[in-house]
């Protein structure tokens, strides 16, 4: 399901003139991401869950169970590990080795920060008629794009702003502190319409507004699984969050694992079960990365060819999301079963 979206030209001579207007017969609802984490841990048993918790090595036992060391110097033996434990974990320099090109995530050349308003002060900023209906809008301008979503049945509203990230940014700077001056800089080649006033207004209402560089995983992995270990979401297909898939394809992963972890009788097919989930996920994911960053040049006016020319954009955006929302998801389950049946 997708979120209704309107999206809208905030450079040129088309400014504020609507490019997609995605009503959806099946609207989906957008949430803030710790009300979504909290309802996801609420069903682990407290006596589950070990957090402050870092692997620093992971080593096969004589008995082919897997030995997971952490930095409080405890360890666990366990039967299988599947490691979730984001783009800058250590299970993934296990799977594919320290010095493998693809072990690290790559700044994928752009930034972003967010700021949550109440819904009041929202409308006073960015203007009432943006919120006569609980949808979300999406700006593309000329070098950056500001997008905004009504959260908590109507009292707040998430609003996101992104642009390229330029030479001052070190290679390994991940967050910066951002002021007027930077958000003014970065909306400048924007028509001067009320939204651009707006769009700055409205991230200063983040006291503590930083920028975060988006990082993807832009050298391709080989395999998401090594013997019994395999990594899934951000951890193996990091991408950048311009088609809203990242976390959608952590919960993809999953229902591939449960599918999987169901067929298996016995401790010695881990292995086979954790390949046969890399084998069916590899290229998706992979493809979903790579689509991302293209979906961003085209979404901050720089798309190559595109630019801000609104035939194009109109003609060039919608093609992105049919191969994502297209899958379906029990062939993709039968894939997987008949990968791992046939080992």
């Amino acid at each position: 399901m997708l979120p209704s979206t309107d999206s809208r030209q905030a450079s040129g001579p088309n400014a504020m003139e609507t490019l997609f207007d995605l009503a959806g017969a099946q609207r989906g609802k957008v949430v803030h991401r710790a009300a979504l984490l909290a309802e996801l841990l609420k069903p682990i048993d407290d006596k589950m869950k070990h957090t402050n918790k870092r692997v620093t090595k992971i080593e096969e036992a004589p008995s082919g169970q897997v030995v997971i060391h952490f930095s409080d110097n405890s360890t666990h033996t366990v039967d299988a590990v599947i490691g979730a434990d984001g783009v800058r974990g250590f299970v993934r320099a296990h799977v594919l080795g320290a010095d493998h090109p693809a072990v690290n995530a790559k700044p994928a050349g752009l930034w972003d920060c967010r700021a949550l308003l109440p819904m009041a002060k929202a409308k006073e900023l960015l203007g009432e008629q943006y919120f006569e209906e609980d949808r979300q809008y999406g700006f593309i301008g000329d070098g950056g794009f500001f997008m905004h979503d009504v959260l908590d049945s109507g009292e707040t509203v998430q609003c996101v702003f992104s642009i390229p990230t330029d030479a001052s940014w070190g290679e390994n700077e991940w967050t910066r502190k951002i002021e007027r001056a930077d958000l003014e800089k970065a909306v400048e080649h924007w028509t001067d319409t009320p939204l651009k006033k707006g769009v700055v207004e409205a991230m200063l209402q983040n006291p503590d507004l930083k920028a975060f560089v988006q990082h993807h995983h832009s050298v391709d992995a080989p395999t998401y699984a090594k013997g019994r270990v395999c990594i899934m979401g951000d951890a193996a297909h990091c991408a950048t969050p311009w088609q809203g898939s990242g976390a959608g394809q952590a919960i993809e992963d999953a229902m591939v694992l449960e599918t999987l972890l169901g067929d298996v009788k016995d401790a010695s097919q881990l292995a086979n079960a954790l390949q046969a989930y890399s084998d069916v996920r590899i290229e998706r994911t992979q493809r979903v990365i790579h689509s991302s960053i293209g979906t961003a040049q085209l979404m901050i006016g720089r798309g190559e060819g595109v630019g801000l020319d609104v035939d194009k954009v109109r003609e060039a955006m919608p093609p992105r999301w049919g191969f994502i929302y297209g899958l379906d998801l029990a062939e993709h389950k039968n894939e997987a079963l008949a990968k791992f049946r046939a080992m």
